[in-house]
This record gives C-alpha cells, structure tokens and sequence, in this order.
C-alpha cells in the first residue's frame, strides 16, 4: 500500500510539472535568459512552500512514515560547497535544458533521449560518492 501511495504522488508530481510548464524547454531557456518570470515564479512558490513546510515540521513535531521524529541538524556556515555544487547544478541544468525533477516526468512523456540524462545524472552521482570525502562540507 505504501508503493502505491508513491505512485499517487509521482504521478501528481508529474501531472503538476507537465501543466506548469516547467518541463518545457523553452520555458526554462526564456528563464536563463531573462526573458519571462514564469519560471521564477514556480521555484519562488516551491522555495516558500518548502521553508513553510520545513517550519510547521520542526515546530509540530513532525514523524516520519516508521513514525520515527523528523530532526533538523545545524549546517556548517561555510558556502564553497554551496557555490560549487550550485554551478554544477545549474551547468548541468542549462546544457539539458532540464530539471533533475522533471527527468523523469519527460521520460514519461515519451521523451526517451532523456535517458542518457538521467544516466549521467545517475553517474554524476556516483562520482559524487566517490569523491565526497575530499570536498568541501
């Protein structure tokens, strides 16, 4: 029951990225360009959204599926590895005009090129894991 309730939620996941557009390439290339708000708009609400949640969660008490309470540690002060790992982010983000998020949800549509992304993602990850222990954190 509780893949299902995955499931459920991939698929409103899908459904929400497919009618905001933020799986379409040209709306992603008219946000690294500056040309429309739209997008912006979309991570402004998920940004809110997220630190409203993050909020209610420390405040409520908030347990996991096992029921297991949900902590929040302290993060370091330090912003090399914020700024690294954001421009490899957003590198990756503008050469595929994709979203890690909404990999996924294109693959779905039909997309299939949209594999070797997700490979390389995949792979950009596994290197990540090897390489964590002499990077910045």
């Amino acid at each position: 029951m509780k893949n299902l309730s995955y499931l459920i939620i991939g698929i409103l996941f899908g459904i929400v990225m497919t009618k905001s557009e933020a799986i379409s390439w040209y709306r992603i290339q008219e946000m690294f360009r500056f040309q429309s708000i739209h997008m912006y708009g979309i991570i402004g609400v998920a940004v809110i959204l997220g630190a409203l949640l993050h909020y209610w969660m420390k405040k409520s008490g908030f347990r996991d599926h096992e029921g297991i309470m949900v902590s929040f540690k302290e993060k370091p002060k330090t912003y090399a590895a914020g700024i690294m790992g954001g421009t490899i982010f957003g590198l990756g983000w503008a050469m595929t005009g994709a979203c890690p998020g909404p990999l996924y949800v294109l693959l779905g549509h039909g997309y299939l090129v949209i594999a070797v992304i997700i490979l390389s993602a995949l792979a950009g990850t596994f290197v990540y894991g090897i390489l964590k222990p002499h990077l910045p954190h």
